[in-house]
């Protein structure tokens, strides 16, 4: 990696309107142009309507109005713009599904895996069952959600990935979990961590206190804006991160494993 260039992320951190997916984007679309000259643009989990079990009122269809705004965001700044929204997949099934808008207009995508059951998630969605590595400047990024952050071994690439992106909506309630996992898997894959979630509180009353974060391969911060709302920047280092890896290669000796999805 020493020979890429680096990466500039911009991470943004704010309310969210309840289910109002038309009000979102208007407020979106503000705060992105403060995050024009970032290579990536974070938005939080379910961006468009807020944490909601409501899936089949809210979903929409793939290449649906968000899906287009996104797109067309990506293109009017000239970044990559990340988030997850409702889809209703093209079988039928509603997704928690993070889209990857290029500004080239193309689109990737990853569909959250682990559905947080204490809120009925795994009633409303089904479940990924893909792990997604995506290209940008030459660096290896692995897109998870939310709950996905408990699971370590879902999370676990240290061979390939070079920054792990987390889009949430993680309530105040356990954020001592949020801000002591995020390091773990920072140090445990070697690589850099980047985790955007929500302020404000949600249709259900439940408080976000924000706490998105970047961290580098050995946990330390490099961002943390606490509950503050905005569009916060930070560029990662490639060679750090490469000189890092070979002076330390702790992933030679890692366990090989295979992953039975159940």
């Amino acid at each position: 990696m020493s020979d890429k260039s680096d990466l500039e992320l911009a991470l943004i951190q704010t309310e969210l309107a309840w289910q109002d997916p038309t009000a979102n984007r208007a407020h979106f679309a503000a705060l992105l142009e403060q995050a024009r000259g970032a290579d990536l643009v974070v938005l939080p989990e379910m961006f468009s309507t807020g944490f909601s079990m409501h899936s089949s009122e809210l979903a929409e269809p793939e290449g649906g109005p968000t899906t287009i705004w996104l797109r067309e965001q990506a293109r009017r700044i000239g970044a990559v713009v990340t988030g997850s929204l409702i889809i209703q997949a093209a079988d039928g099934s509603y997704r928690n599904r993070l889209l990857w808008a290029r500004p080239d207009g193309s689109l990737a995508h990853y569909d959250k895996r682990h559905l947080f059951r204490m809120a009925g998630e795994h009633k409303h969605y089904a479940a990924g069952d893909e792990q997604v590595v995506l290209e940008l400047k030459g660096w290896r990024v692995r897109p998870l959600i939310c709950y996905d952050l408990r699971f370590p071994v879902w999370s676990r690439d240290p061979a390939t990935t070079d920054l792990l992106l987390y889009t949430a909506n993680w309530p105040a309630a356990r954020r001592n979990h949020w801000n002591r996992l995020l390091p773990a898997r920072a140090i445990e894959n070697l690589c850099y961590v980047a985790a955007v979630n929500r302020i404000g509180s949600d249709g259900n009353g439940h408080p976000y206190s924000g706490d998105s974060q970047v961290l580098d391969f050995q946990g330390d911060s490099l961002l943390a804006p606490g509950e503050a709302g905005g569009v916060f920047r930070v560029t990662l280092s490639a060679a750090n991160l490469a000189a890092y890896r070979q002076r330390f290669p702790a992933h030679l000796d890692a366990d090989s494993f295979s992953l039975d999805l159940i």
